[in-house]
């Protein structure tokens, strides 16, 4: 098997991260082998706190590559779905037990290739296994349903079966949990799968190949392809009418692209995309919670998070001693490289994303805002320092757009209707964030926000039991939750006689 090259550094930790790289397989991942991509073509992945490459040797997957990993995918259905739940589940069980084991490696890898503190990569390990479990958990039990027509003379019975072949494509944030997200569910419903990693974070899904195979998973079930190109790996497998199933996670105008491109074959499509979430803190709420809740939707994954907190809207009542307190917090936390010990925050992910952050907050401030800390830092690496912007006006980019970096942009409010109007005015809503001490306003302002997800007095909603996913721009489907595995389930109805 092919392994990734890696380059060599003197810094401490050095040899940890040597062997961790050396550890990842290379190549394309097609019916169960690592080959050799047909382009002949490799790529570089970059560290972004240092800006040197991880490695140069990234399979840089074409058509041809695609079309070999959905042929595998194809011959693979038929004996996949009917291979028993509960062996499907043992195999999710078995990967499970796997990358819990493997952590701090794991945590490493995500860390040298997409930037977040280790503590942080840790979380997202524990975060991606779980889905593993869960949906383990799930395979044996996918239900059906027999009943009497009401007219009689006719017996009703339902069931569920595999969709069929699936293309997964994942970002680049959550580059292990992503993809167990939509791989778990896959698997445990009978799907086989053709998996296309973000290209800038592209190390943890081969080694989540690896570990499934190791698992049991048959050749053919999940297939990976690394590209530098995706238009031209993604095109013909969505034009291939053998593909049954998109599910894509990342920015709205991508997925409005790729539905248009899927709907010639009227594939199922589930699709996580962008979000521009609205926290709100009433005058009732436990300041000490509401700071807490804050940094944690804010500043998880620096800020670029699609669940991230990206509109803050306090009463005017508590206004000043909030933002006094979140400035207070948000500059103290430590900027330096992800394995760095004591580092709060990482690089963002690449150049053009610190610059795009960089221009939303000086678009802010040009439109009255006052910016309390921040900025680039340093002259290596793609780092820009936590930031608070107040007394942000709606006429401000960012109040439309998502920031994807670590900037809370706060506002004030005087009356719940007048924020709830102000919370819902923007094309997304897949998250808000609410903090009151009063139960009932918590229930009528969570059940009035155009989202499909609400955090009540905390900062975190993202948990594998529970059903993730938005509505309008913010996409289509859910995953986790007892929802997560039906995406991947068609239904079929049988009548019949006596």
């Amino acid at each position: 098997m092919p392994t990734i090259e890696k380059t060599t550094t003197s810094e401490p930790g050095a040899e940890a991260e040597r062997r961790v790289l050396a550890s990842v397989p290379a190549g394309v991942f097609v019916a169960g082998e690592w080959r050799a991509p047909a382009s002949g073509r490799t790529f570089e992945v970059t560290d972004p706190a240092t800006e040197l490459p991880l490695t140069a040797a990234v399979a840089d997957g074409g058509p041809g590559d695609a079309a070999a990993a959905l042929e595998a995918a194809v011959a693979a259905q038929d004996g996949w779905a009917a291979t028993a739940a509960r062996e499907r589940a043992e195999i999710l069980r078995r990967a499970f037990d796997a990358l819990v084991a493997r952590t701090d490696d794991l945590a490493l890898l995500i860390t040298l290739e997409m930037g977040k503190p280790l503590p942080e990569s840790r979380a997202e390990v524990a975060y991606a296994a779980e889905f593993l479990r869960w949906f383990s958990e799930q395979a044996a039990h996918v239900g059906g349903g027999y009943r009497a027509a009401p007219g009689g003379g006719q017996r009703l019975i339902t069931h569920r079966q595999p969709v069929g072949p699936s293309l997964l494509i994942t970002p680049w944030n959550f580059p292990l949990a992503m993809g167990t997200r939509k791989v778990g569910a896959a698997v445990a419903a009978g799907c086989t799968m053709v998996l296309k990693p973000a290209e800038l974070t592209p190390l943890a899904s081969f080694v989540l190949a690896d570990v499934l195979a190791e698992a049991g998973l048959p050749p053919g079930v999940l297939n990976v392809v690394s590209t530098t190109d995706p238009a031209a790996v993604v095109a013909p497998l969505l034009a291939d009418p053998r593909l049954r199933k998109l599910s894509f996670t990342g920015s709205t105008d991508v997925g409005a692209l790729l539905l248009r491109q899927a709907a010639d074959n009227v594939l199922r499509t589930s699709m996580e995309l962008g979000g521009n979430a609205p926290l709100i803190v009433f005058d009732d709420a436990d300041l000490d919670a509401a700071i807490e809740g804050t940094l944690l939707a804010k500043m998880r994954n620096m800020g670029q998070s699609c669940v991230a907190a990206n509109r803050v809207f306090v009463h005017e009542s508590v206004a000043g001693e909030y933002a006094e307190r979140l400035t207070a917090g948000m500059t103290a936390l430590r900027v330096g490289r992800g394995t760095e010990p004591g580092t709060d925050v990482g690089p963002l992910i690449d150049a053009r994303q610190r610059n795009k952050v960089g221009a939303l907050v000086d678009d802010a401030v040009a439109h009255g805002a006052v910016l309390h800390g921040g900025g680039p830092r340093g002259d290596v690496g793609f780092f820009y320092a936590p930031a608070v912007l107040t007394e942000v006006p709606g006429t401000a980019r960012l109040t439309r757009e998502e920031i994807f970096g670590p900037v809370a942009a706060v506002s004030t409010f005087r009356e719940e209707q007048e924020v709830v109007a102000a919370a819902n005015d923007t094309r997304y809503g897949l998250v808000g964030y609410v903090f009151t001490r009063d139960l009932a306003r918590a229930l009528r302002v969570g059940e009035q926000l155009e989202t499909g997800m609400v955090g009540i007095n905390q900062g975190l909603v993202s948990n594998p039991a529970g059903p993730f996913g938005g509505v309008k721009h913010s996409g289509l489907g859910r995953e986790g939750g007892d929802e997560g595995i039906e995406e991947y389930l068609e239904v079929k109805y049988l009548a019949v006689a006596g």
